[in-house]
């Protein structure tokens, strides 16, 4: 059964991001570690009392489609119904919006929980959370003095609508129409690959679309973005008339099988009522504030997808008995946790773990910073880093994270792959997270071209000069005979990212083909080496403590292996990477496409 890391999301909290420096800051002012604790333990409690049960069973049976709507397995919608009563939607939200204004960092690490318990379902209020936010930043008054109390308050979900069946990626192809009707938009054409686009509960869904307004120009310039609620509201605010849109289909999938991925047709019968959001010819700009936070959101779906295959793999290895391990005398077998490689899967994936969700957790930090800072410039520069790492943790999050559950897969061998062990769900619900919200490529073009391209990589230099200069204040001998290992592995794989990334800046420029060849290579790289930043981190402040009263022994113990671990383990692969970086680049641009 499946139960939340809060020892490790604590000291990740507490000790390596010294999240109490957020409660010293005014607009956090009501925040504490207590606070955060006790809000882990609740969000544990839920996700493994509440969530986990229900997410087998939700599996096998799957979401269902009827020309009169899609009904959620058996329990989601109760599930649902206490997710909302215990007021959860509001955590992150501003206080004066009438949430509790938790920081994203705590946030993050209660996303990471409940995707770990039952990510089909979680994935719902992921998306609102993205609507809301899009709502209260660019969403006129009206728009929502109608909708976000609803929305706030979890009665009513949100979407995301983007992709079309010629448009997956490539936005500008977007067809969608928008036509001037008074004081709304009449919307027509279809959407695919919608997220709880249409579900049984909540008793209104509330899309934002991304359409052409009659006349605006061709490419992703002429796109806006529109509010089109499934029912349109009354004039006390509740669900009226149901608009002109249908779900024509949901997708058969291999994974996620109970969440509702649906392709939505509008204007079927002369146009969808929608309402401009933010400006027109704007509309991707303000579906990115969505997809931003929808990134971040499955970064923690991937950390909380491996997590999960860690634990079902761990509980496997202790208890399957089979064959004697090298090494061990007498005759009798062991459980498998002793043999060799059993124990390098398990460590590499508890090491990969806890590096993620450092990284991750530090990016919502930054997020946090960039609201909460009294110097603008600060801010301005904690918003920098947070949105460079954003396409970093998303890329790297989900497919290490994938790459970790078939590691969890293989320690139950054949076994894994029988859907009655549990793994093989996990498995097929991970794989999806490296593909929406944008491909491990789409991440990687974004690092390249949005993120170092716009200032020629001077937020990651700035970022890197940091971990180099805190690295060089951590002693090569200290409280552990690990430490110079993880400390020089972290060293050198920091100079391997420094190497790529100067060669990779010019290459933008002069060959911009090759460098995007190895984006994704490079997107890796970097969040190898900020994870074993991280992790060396912790592996000093874990040492520090070791034999402190009051601090648990064992915890101190296992962080300090899973620090080794990763230095051994999994930093080499720095400088593999740190070499394609360099010099593959020309093997991909200059290939001829007919001999592939």
């Amino acid at each position: 059964m499946y139960r939340a890391p809060v020892s490790d999301l604590r000291f990740v909290l507490e000790l390596l991001l010294d999240a109490a420096q957020l409660a010293r800051l005014p607009r956090f002012a009501d925040f504490s570690l207590e606070t955060a604790v006790a809000v882990l333990e609740e969000a544990d409690r839920f996700g493994s009392a509440v969530l986990a049960p229900l997410n087998a069973a939700g599996d096998r049976q799957g979401a269902a489609w009827s020309e009169t709507g899609v009904t959620m397995p058996a329990g989601f919608r109760d599930a649902y119904r206490q997710y909302v009563e215990g007021g959860w939607p509001q955590l992150g939200i501003e206080a004066e919006q009438g949430g509790q204004g938790a920081p994203q960092l705590l946030v993050g690490a209660v996303e990471e929980i409940w995707c770990g318990a039952n990510v089909a379902l979680m994935l719902c209020p992921l998306l609102s959370r993205g609507a809301i936010e899009a709502l209260l930043l660019v969403g006129s008054p009206e728009l929502q003095k109608v909708f976000l109390p609803k929305m706030l308050s979890g009665e009513w979900s949100g979407t995301m609508n983007l992709t079309e069946s010629q448009a997956g990626s490539d936005l500008a192809a977007i067809r969608m129409r928008a036509a001037p009707a008074g004081d709304h938009y009449l919307i027509s054409g279809q959407k695919i690959f919608i997220s709880f686009g249409e579900h049984d509960m909540t008793e209104n869904i509330v899309h934002l679309v991304l359409a052409r307004i009659e006349g605006a120009p061709g490419g992703v310039k002429g796109l806006s973005l529109f509010l089109v609620p499934k029912f349109i509201p009354d004039a006390q605010g509740a669900p009226g008339a149901r608009n002109d849109l249908r779900c024509v289909s949901i997708e058969h999938k291999l994974g996620i099988r109970a969440s509702p991925t649906c392709v939505l047709a509008y204007g079927d019968s002369g146009g969808s009522v929608g309402y401009l959001v933010g400006e027109p010819n704007r509309g991707l700009e303000c579906m990115f504030i969505m997809m931003n936070a929808a990134r971040l959101a499955m970064a923690f779906q991937g950390i909380g997808l491996a997590d999960h295959a860690l634990q079902q793999a761990s509980a496997w290895a202790r208890n399957r008995v089979q064959g004697r391990p090298v090494g061990q005398q007498g005759a009798a077998a062991m459980s498998i946790i002793h043999h060799p490689d059993v124990r390098r899967l398990l460590l590499t994936m508890r090491a990969g773990v806890e590096a993620m969700r450092a990284l991750a957790l530090y990016a919502a930090l930054q997020f946090d910073l960039a609201r909460a800072l009294p110097d603008s410039e600060m801010r301005r520069a904690a918003l920098l880093r947070g949105e460079l790492l954003i396409p970093i943790v998303k890329g790297w999050c989900t497919e290490y994270g994938f790459e970790l559950v078939s590691h969890g897969l293989q320690v139950h061998g054949g076994m894994g792959y029988i859907e009655e062990t549990g793994i093989a769900q996990t498995l097929r619900d991970a794989r999806i997270a490296t593909i929406y919200e944008g491909t491990t490529a789409i991440q990687a073009n974004d690092l390249l071209g949005r993120k170092l391209g716009r200032d020629d990589g001077a937020v990651i230099r700035a970022l890197l000069e940091d971990v180099d200069a805190e690295l060089r204040d951590y002693r090569a001998e200290g409280d552990s005979a690990a430490l110079p290992a993880i400390l020089a592995g972290a060293r050198e794989a920091l100079s391997g990212l420094k190497a790529a990334t100067a060669s990779l800046l010019p290459q933008l420029r002069s060959a911009p083909a090759a460098a995007y060849g190895v984006g994704v290579p490079y997107l890796r790289l970097c969040g190898v080496v900020l994870g074993g930043w991280l992790m060396t981190r912790a592996a000093h402040m874990a040492a520090a403590r070791l034999g402190a009263a009051g601090d648990d022994q064992a915890f101190m113990r296992a962080k300090l292996q899973s620090a080794r671990c990763y230095a051994a383990q999994v930093l080499p692969q720095a400088l593999a990477l740190s070499r394609t970086v360099r010099t593959g680049g020309g093997a991909i641009a200059e290939a001829d496409v007919d001999l592939i």
